[in-house]
């Protein structure tokens, strides 16, 4: 089992950034890939960024080159820096890790966190 917790959400300003964290604890040493999605009401959750636990990154379109993903395997935490902020990035984002020992991994999910971009 792994709990996920996310903090850093917020108001801000169009422009402007934040950066969310997620830590991870109970059986951290068998997360292999972390990652942030976001939903809005009424949508289906899309994925924002993902890291694998070689470091490999994957972005949304949408977000390359104003989102960075990274995670710190020693605090068992993965960070989302946002930059340069849209109206659009306005959701809740969740944290999500895929974990286990043996395939098929299974999928844990934070509860997310509120971002809201004011214009």
């Amino acid at each position: 089992q792994v709990q996920l917790v996310e903090s850093g959400g917020g108001l801000v300003q169009a422009g402007g950034s934040l950066r969310l964290s997620c830590a991870a604890s109970g059986n951290i040493f068998s997360i292999r890939t972390m990652a942030w999605y976001r939903q809005v009401p009424g949508k289906q959750r899309e994925l924002v960024a993902q890291i694998s636990s070689g470091g490999t990154t994957t972005y949304a379109d949408s977000m390359k080159g104003r989102f960075t993903i990274s995670r710190d395997n020693t605090k068992a935490t993965v960070y989302l820096q946002m930059n340069s902020l849209k109206s659009e990035d306005t959701a809740v984002y969740y944290c999500a890790v895929s974990a286990g020992n043996v395939m098929p991994y299974r999928d844990y999910w934070g509860q997310g966190t509120q971002v809201t971009v004011s214009s």
